[in-house]
């Protein structure tokens, strides 16, 4: 089925970006944007900005760009139609549907097939825990056992699976779904030669839906509940195309706006103790669901916070187990704290036995940052053991180093030198060792291309001639590449380039030309006259080079042939991607001007709308001055080939014409020339 283009506008007008944006990561207000570290890649310092105003979001960092639709198509590895409906639930928008061709079915993609069968999947287990005599005998009985309220079983929308081999998949069967999609979900298993369909992976189970950021399910965690030597008590769904465990924590859909507004979170091990705080009132709680933590794991939580402790039961050998892998989340940059749990006590059974009131009284008691809570470990374990006491140092100074921020290192050598009863300066200088033998052993990591948005057009005197061999070098106003411009194309979105290209004068002037004209076209300078009317009328007869830029220049003219100016909308949602996220980048600001020049300093600085007539004039005649400048460049390349005398003057008299008009165009603009 395809969503019909009434309802596609509707879900457009309704999505807000910083709703959409928000439900997957922890957005902070920065003038009249919000900032966040990008979700598309690793990053510790905010490069990524939400646009309220133009509904779109653009990363300064790995080029990410686009609106509320591209970012959940993005951010969940979904479709276009998948995401449309991920929105329309999110604002109650009922979608009506029209019928694809039996070619449009065949392409729909695969990954929303595994959702459709997973979520109906989800509903079959929910109404067998409810509605059949084995699911509320023994599903029922068990959770109700462990003191889950009606509603908590909604919230995470725990279900029962019936102890036989084929209840789900032959109902699945009935209904039309085919048992390779059952399969590669992973709730049937088929033994390859075997003439049957197979059988459910699940049976006999009590069933806990395993949600992505976005509420979709994507797996099941099942605990049985006989006795069975042969069974396991856990058992998961298998990685599948959208399921991958170590991307994924138990919960996150559920406790993400708790994370965010409470700016911190609690990790555990498993189901229900993830389900035991929530209904206890401690929301901001995920579990690694029995894995070890994961460096795609601690992004995810670093996306709402920076904030994280770690519950831990009384068990000292998987507890000391952990530490060793915790050293990642301080890697990520993550503020981490522990709190130890008494003997033979998980935190679904302490909540239980004490209340939410102490218990949330002990977490606040019993809380250490991690360092501290690693060294008293190894410490009782080395006893006055000299050489374990020097082995302790050195685990404690390998984790203090994988802080990325120096003051916090500082802080924590400073701590643990008083603890461990040793120099301060040592542990330092042990610290800095470590440091310098990481930066010389690391590979170097490739940075993702910056494609800066451009706010005030390119800076034309910015040019130097490239050596004493080069043509430019005759130009009395240095014309010539920009000094100190990235070398790569905006429009490349490789991270590199075998041969990056070489953006030229008259290509920076063509850019800054058709900005101008695709986020301020449909303004007016004056009445009646809008900045599309007055700068096309003054180009008459210039093509621009760049076939992107000549594109859009042609669509302008095209339109306004018809009496119709284009809309920087209408580029926005333009059907080429290459031109939305041009827009787009155009568009969005990597830097926001500071109140405080107004507000304490009293000085004003103008925004471009403020002197769009004179920038719209100064664009035009710089993009003349390069035009002509490349005119003048083919007239030397001309005379260097000319085979008289005769021809060689014609071309020198053509190229001194042009230099006059680039000299004029100079002056005019306030470059210095020679």
């Amino acid at each position: 089925m395809r969503i019909n283009p009434e309802t596609v506008e509707r879900i457009k007008h309704a999505a807000d970006i910083v709703e959409v944006v928000g439900d997957f990561v922890s957005l902070k207000k920065k003038g009249a944007n919000y900032s966040a570290c990008c979700p598309f890649h690793n990053e510790k310092t905010p490069s990524f900005n939400v646009n309220p105003v133009r509904q779109i979001y653009k990363c300064f960092g790995c080029g990410a760009a686009g609106d509320s639709i591209k970012f959940v198509m993005d951010i969940d590895g979904i479709g276009y139609g998948e995401a449309l409906r991920y929105l329309a639930g999110k604002y109650n928008i009922e979608i009506e549907e029209e019928e694809l061709t039996d070619e449009e079915t065949i392409r729909q993609n695969a990954r929303e097939s595994l959702y459709i069968i997973l979520n109906y999947a989800k509903n079959f287990y929910q109404h067998q825990l409810h509605n059949s005599e084995e699911g509320q005998a023994i599903g029922l009985s068990y959770f109700r056992e462990r003191g889950f309220t009606n509603e908590i079983r909604k919230k995470f929308e725990l279900g029962y699976s019936l102890d036989n081999w084929d209840s789900f998949s032959k109902e699945a069967l009935e209904k039309g779904y085919s048992a390779e999609i059952l399969e590669k979900a992973g709730l049937l298993i088929h033994k390859e030669g075997s003439n049957t369909a197979g059988y459910d992976r699940f049976r006999g189970r009590v069933i806990f839906p395993i949600h992505n950021i976005a509420g979709k399910t994507i797996a099941f965690g099942a605990r049985i509940l006989k006795s069975d030597k042969n069974q396991p008590k856990y058992l998961n769904s298998p990685e599948t195309e959208v399921y991958h465990k170590s991307e994924v924590l138990y919960g996150i859909y559920q406790a993400k706006n708790a994370i965010r507004s409470l700016e911190h979170c609690y990790l555990v091990e498993g189901y229900t103790d993830v389900i035991s705080l929530h209904q206890a009132g401690i929301e901001n709680v995920v579990a690694s669901s029995g894995t070890s933590l994961t460096v795609e794991q601690i992004r995810l939580i670093g996306r709402f916070t920076p904030n994280i402790t770690i519950l831990y039961d009384g068990d000292m050998a998987g507890i000391k187990a952990a530490l060793r892998g915790l050293d990642l989340v301080l890697e990520e940059g993550l503020n981490v704290n522990v709190v130890l749990f008494p003997d033979n006590e998980d935190p679904d059974s302490y909540v239980r036995r004490v209340g939410a009131e102490a218990f949330k009284e002990h977490l606040k008691k019993a809380s250490k940052d991690f360092i501290t809570f690693k060294t008293e470990i190894l410490l009782q374990d080395a006893g006055n053991d000299p050489f374990r006491l020097a082995a302790v140092i050195q685990e404690v100074v390998n984790s203090i180093v994988k802080i990325p921020d120096a003051i916090k290192r500082q802080v924590f050598f400073h701590r643990t030198s008083e603890m461990l009863r040793v120099d301060e300066q040592m542990l330092i200088t042990e610290g800095n060792k470590l440091l310098r033998k990481q930066q010389t052993s690391k590979p170097t990591e490739r940075q993702p291309r910056q494609n800066n948005a451009i706010s005030e057009g390119p800076r034309p005197d910015s040019f130097v001639p490239e050596g004493p061999g080069d043509l430019d070098g005759l130009f009395s106003d240095g014309f010539g590449p920009f000094a100190g411009e990235p070398e790569t194309s905006p429009f490349v979105q490789d991270e590199v380039a075998p041969e990056p290209f070489q953006r030229t004068k008259l290509h920076y002037q063509e850019e800054a030309f058709v900005r101008l004209l695709v986020v301020h076209g449909a303004r007016e300078l004056e009445p009646t006259i809008t900045v599309c009317q007055y700068v096309l009328g003054q180009i008459e007869g210039i093509e621009l080079k760049d076939p992107v830029f000549g594109h859009l220049l042609t669509l302008f003219r095209e339109n306004f042939n018809r009496n119709h100016v284009l809309t920087t909308d209408y580029f926005l949602n333009h059907h080429e991607a290459e031109i939305r996220n041009l827009t787009i980048e155009w568009l969005t600001q990597k830097h926001e001007l500071s109140e405080l020049w107004k507000e304490k300093y009293e000085i004003y600085v103008p925004f471009e709308t403020d002197v769009l007539d004179r920038t719209a004039f100064n664009n035009i005649l710089r993009l003349k001055k390069a035009f002509i400048e490349e005119k003048m460049k083919v007239c030397l390349q001309q005379a260097v080939h000319a085979k008289t005398e005769e021809e060689q003057h014609a071309v020198m008299t053509e190229f001194m014409f042009y230099k006059g008009i680039s000299m004029a165009a100079a002056k005019e603009l306030g470059s210095v020339i020679g």
